[in-house]
């Protein structure tokens, strides 16, 4: 009886170790990728980690109120980030060397079919769940402190009310990253992988504005940012 007790202790630690080093493998992808990363709250049984009391995001916000300034590619910073706390998720800064265009899951397979088709690169793609796809572009946040924009509140460079479903994210915005998991179990996942080439925002948010008027995609609703 013992001997069994021991023999599954060791199985359920080596399957932890490959877990983690899995988890750790698709973080250090996405800096690889060059996109700036910080720990974010998870699930635990259906709920957010942070424990606040009707948290507005579960498990897809980042831990600390300094996550800007704490966002990096240090792949030895990330290594004990996920050291400290295994089951983080994760979510990348965006509008420093990327920006994210959100938009729904149908309005996302569709708008990449048109790509396909078309002959035209998506760059690296993610879905978050069976809800969002996220597709990675170039950024158009400048250097100048006056001329940037924020994406704070779901706004975007242009008119919102001319793209409904759309979310660009650009400076002062994240978005969850792989290997994140959703309140419901849902992982977040790679579509096209983060060593694909950015594309230009535009370009992608000409076909995706298409994408969302052929399913009918409603305004994209808000999005709360919280530490």
């Amino acid at each position: 009886m013992a001997q069994a007790v021991r023999h599954r202790s060791r199985t359920d630690a080596s399957t932890a170790a490959d877990q983690r080093a899995t988890r750790l493998a698709e973080l250090l992808a996405v800096t690889e990728a060059g996109f700036p990363v910080v720990p974010a709250a998870h699930a635990v049984d259906y709920r957010c980690s942070c424990e606040r009391i009707g948290c507005p995001a579960p498990a897809q916000h980042p831990l600390s109120f300094a996550w800007q300034s704490m966002a990096t590619v240090d792949s030895e910073q990330v290594t004990r980030w996920l050291d400290l706390d295994p089951e983080a998720n994760a979510v990348t800064a965006t509008g420093r060397a990327h920006d994210v265009l959100d938009v729904p899951a149908e309005a996302g397979r569709l708008a990449l079919e048109q790509m396909d088709q078309l002959g035209i690169a998506a760059g690296p793609v993610a879905a978050v769940g069976e809800d969002r796809f996220l597709f990675f572009t170039t950024t158009r946040s400048t250097l100048d402190e006056d001329e940037w924009w924020t994406s704070e509140l779901d706004t975007n460079p242009e008119d919102v009310a001319e793209h409904p479903g759309i979310r660009w994210h650009t400076r002062g915005s994240y978005v969850l990253v792989p290997p994140s998991r959703l309140t419901d179990g849902s992982p977040v996942t790679w579509v096209r992988g983060p060593d694909q080439p950015l594309p230009d925002p535009l370009r992608v948010l000409d076909l995706l504005a298409d994408a969302c008027t052929a399913v009918g995609a409603s305004p994209a609703p808000e999005h709360w940012f919280i530490g």
